[in-house]
């Protein structure tokens, strides 16, 4: 089976930028790449046969070997989600790079369940969904789902089933779209590139607060 990755390059300005404040736009897209280097080394690391990179960008060094990637079509989020799947192809699960915190291990699960079940779903604690799994491409899995949303489980698993799937649940993980759901991620997996830089920019944030920069110019 198949690990789909679905993410855009690091650039500051475009990505993580709700992040900022308390980050600036440098410092955001380098906690992106932190989080896509940490996914993608767990992807590496997986069982998966094959490894798939639907990239919104241009690779650049935080990609490892084994990845086959493709660019990302689309207008809309869920055009660009469509496009990727008919891309890569399946059976596969289907992941971001909001969740650094992910591992082999959990990858692992979430194959040998597809494997026992016609679909996959991991729900987000804020009403997403951090992985998808799928035997097949379906065209209109994506249909009528409001993306980025404190629904967007739910409208998502009610789409998979309206076309006839069951999907089987993995645990739930803590996605990564402001600060304090950084340093939460990070607190919980402090070991990995993602983890380290959070807590060092969070000294950094805690010491921009304690000394503005109008008391720094005086």
């Amino acid at each position: 089976m198949r690990i789909l990755v679905v993410a855009k390059s690091p650039v500051p300005g475009r990505v993580k930028t709700r992040l900022c404040p308390p980050l600036t736009p440098i410092e955001a897209a380098a906690v992106a790449e932190a989080a896509l280097a940490d996914t993608l080394q767990a992807v590496q690391a997986s069982a998966a046969h094959e490894r798939v990179l639907a990239l919104d960008g241009e690779p650049g060094p935080w990609l490892p070997p084994g990845f086959r990637v493709v660019p990302q079509r689309g207008s809309t989020f869920a055009d660009r989600l469509g496009a990727a799947w008919a891309d890569c192809g399946g059976p596969a699960i289907q992941i971001g790079m909001d969740t650094p915190q992910v591992t082999s291990a959990l990858l692992g699960e979430a194959l040998e369940l597809l494997a026992d079940n016609d679909s996959v779903l991991g729900l987000a604690p804020d009403g997403g969904w951090w992985a998808l799994g799928l035997h097949a491409p379906q065209p209109r899995a994506f249909d009528g789902v409001p993306m980025s949303q404190s629904t967007t489980s739910r409208h998502q698993r009610r789409r998979l089933r309206d076309l006839g799937l069951h999907p089987a649940l993995l645990p739930a993980l803590e996605d990564v779209d402001t600060w304090s759901d950084a340093e939460t991620v990070a607190h919980g997996s402090p070991h990995g590139r993602f983890g380290r830089l959070v807590m060092t920019l969070g000294r950094t944030v805690e010491e921009r607060a304690a000394h503005p920069a109008s008391e720094l110019a005086s």
